[in-house]
């Protein structure tokens, strides 16, 4: 099992920027694939962007161009650079684990950090 915390979230005007980072522990991390979703009130939680253990992104087509996920092993942290931010990408923003290396499922989360974009 992975342990997951999230912070980096935060009050921010339209068309700023954000950095939101996922520190992990536990074992085994390195081996998952690593995901950022959101959920908005009353929407369903969203996958925003994923890093595979081979460094490949996807995007949401809502972020492409605007966020950014990287990685970095040596701290066991996941970061999710948002730019451009939109009143629109208000959610609370969770880490992601898969849970068995390969599978593509989401396991293991965060407690969630809050995102608001607004003037």
């Amino acid at each position: 099992q992975v342990q997951l915390e999230e912070s980096g979230g935060g009050l921010v005007q339209p068309g700023g920027s954000l950095r939101l980072s996922c520190a992990a522990s536990g074992s085994d991390y390195i081996s998952r694939a690593m995901g950022w979703y959101r959920q908005a009130p009353g929407k369903q939680r969203e996958l925003v962007a994923s890093i595979g253990s081979d460094g490949r992104t996807t995007y949401a087509e809502s972020v492409r161009g605007r966020f950014t996920i990287s990685g970095d092993v040596a701290k066991k942290t996941v970061y999710l650079q948002m730019d451009s931010l939109k009143p629109e990408d208000t959610a609370v923003y969770y880490c992601a684990a898969e849970g068995t290396p390969g599978s593509g499922q989401y396991t293991d989360w965060g407690q969630g950090t809050q995102v608001t974009v607004s003037s």
